[in-house]
């Protein structure tokens, strides 16, 4: 007799897919773009990497997608496209390690920043958003999410030089549009106002404008929202609304100090 929760999951997916394996994959694709490992110093051992790298990913997208055509092709297509990603990438990391005092080589940022990986695995998971390929680009953010708790959508357009500072608990959404040289810290949503499945075919998620500064725990929301250029949005602040360009935005919170021999009662509370 047929277990009725298999029987079920053969009738509603028909689709086997060891995301583990790709996660595998996203790191090894990591190590080999930046050759991290020093077996990559020997070229051939480098080029052996590539094929090995490739037929994997064909295997992916045929996994994702069993009626694909030309698997190869896409993939292909995607490789012929690695040095202008990886040219983007460049120009990350060289800005997030200018604009970090604590940075203390170029090295130490590709190996230990959080920003920087999530970063370079959303521009390889966009590239193959851009090409329709399905599940594959959201698995490979949703890995970088699970090691950095960044949040990037792969849909997400994002410019040149971007950085994210610490970076735990970012949130970019898929139809965010973002432009050059933009900072973003830790906590920052950039997110939806509806969740409604009826608008998933509209621009949901912000605009922010080139050179835009973003500081922690702020929350932008809205797809007709648009921060303008050379703004600085302030940390915990709700927006929901444009902003000119060249502005500043600031929470003001009251902070008030008092000397604790002047309480009235102990603070003796048990949580």
């Amino acid at each position: 007799m047929t277990n009725p929760i298999f029987q079920n999951n053969m009738e509603a997916h028909r689709l086997s897919f060891d995301s583990n394996r790709l996660g595998h994959w996203a790191d090894e694709m990591f190590q080999w773009l930046f050759c991290i490992h020093p077996k990559y110093a020997q070229e051939e051992i480098f080029l052996v990497k590539e094929q090995e790298l490739k037929r994997s990913l064909a295997e992916f997208i045929v996994q994702s997608q069993p009626a694909a055509k030309n698997p190869d092709n896409i993939v292909e297509y995607f490789f012929n496209r690695l040095p202008d990603i990886y040219k983007l990438l460049t120009s990350d990391l060289e800005t997030m390690y200018n604009s970090d005092p604590a940075a203390k080589s170029i090295h130490e940022v590709l190996l230990a920043y959080p920003g920087f990986y999530a970063i370079a695995t959303y521009r390889i998971a966009h590239e193959l958003w851009l090409f329709q390929v399905p599940v594959i680009p959201r698995l490979l953010t949703e890995h970088a999410h699970f090691k950095t708790g960044i949040d990037i959508h792969p849909g997400a357009a994002i410019g040149e030089r971007f950085l994210i500072d610490h970076g735990t608990g970012v949130v970019i959404g898929e139809t965010c549009n973002i432009g050059n040289d933009v900072k973003i810290y830790q906590g920052v949503t950039l997110g939806a106002l509806s969740v409604n499945r009826d608008h998933a075919a509209i621009k949901r998620h912000p605009t922010i404008g080139d050179r835009v500064v973003i500081y922690a725990n702020a929350t932008i929301l809205g797809g007709y929202t648009v921060i303008g250029n050379d703004s600085v949005i302030g940390g915990n602040v709700w927006i929901t609304q444009s902003i000119p360009s060249n502005s500043l935005v600031f929470h003001k919170s009251e902070i008030i100090i008092k000397n604790n021999s002047n309480f009235p009662e102990p603070l003796n509370f048990i949580i």
